[in-house]
């Protein structure tokens, strides 16, 4: 069976598939089982979400992250994968903006989800060349939009998903001229594999991303993410 076959019947069928075959199907396709679990619309054991975390610690390893190419990306991976996981207060809750109410079903559940299980909350995510607003509306609802193809070219890539696999779980149908927007997948499997780091192991995870893209520190924040999506591999 395909793999968009496989991930939309998981959506439409998840709660009865048994945990065992979660983790063969986390292995097969190559995402995280945290996320299946999203995807199936279950509950994430509290042992696979990421731990207490400063939003602004987690705010800024992204953002230093962005300013990776592609094989400056693929070696901070293996320093973050490489941090052992400690232990924390307790699991990651991301925050929530004052009247602001995220979905408990349907495509904007899953979107919460996934971006929950790499231990952020919509203001850490680095820039994606979406408003806030627009990106508080996804967690929100899923009503038809006629921008919801640019949407999911621009938060496929810090999710760590394909394009494909994510169009499948929401029910949207994917042309291969699509291409992610401002951050590509590579981005995001360093998120992904970060997931596990306590605030002082993203603060140094930072310091690495500096060391290895070079990125001179102007003393102020800044807003606008880099991006190497015209390098990425997937599209050469």
């Amino acid at each position: 069976m395909e793999r968009s076959s496989i991930l939309s019947n998981l959506v439409g069928g998840g709660t009865d598939v048994d945990p065992q075959r979660l983790g063969e199907l986390s292995a097969d396709l190559g995402i995280p089982v945290a996320d299946l679990l999203v995807v199936a619309g279950r509950p994430v054991p509290a042992e696979l979400l990421p731990p207490e975390r400063d939003p602004e610690a987690t705010r800024r390893f992204a953002f230093r992250t962005s300013h990776c190419d592609h094989a400056q990306l693929a070696l901070l991976e293996g320093f973050v994968s490489s941090l052992p996981r400690l232990a924390a207060p307790g699991p990651f809750v991301p925050p929530v903006a004052p009247y602001h109410h995220p979905a408990e079903t349907g495509s904007a559940a899953v979107f919460n989800g996934l971006i929950r299980n790499r231990g952020f909350g919509v203001g850490e995510l680095p820039f994606l060349g979406l408003s806030r607003s627009t990106l508080l509306g996804m967690t929100t609802g899923w009503e038809p939009s006629p921008h919801r193809q640019h949407q999911l070219c621009s938060v496929a890539g810090p999710l760590g998903w394909t394009l494909p696999d994510l169009f499948a779980v929401v029910g949207q149908p994917y042309s291969e001229e699509l291409r992610p927007i401002t951050l590509c997948r590579h981005v995001g499997r360093v998120f992904t594999a970060a997931a596990h780091l306590t605030t002082a192991q993203l603060v140094a995870s930072a310091e690495e991303a500096d060391r290895l893209s070079a990125r001179e520190d102007e003393g102020v924040w800044q807003s606008v993410s880099q991006g190497f999506v015209a390098e990425c591999p997937d599209f050469a």
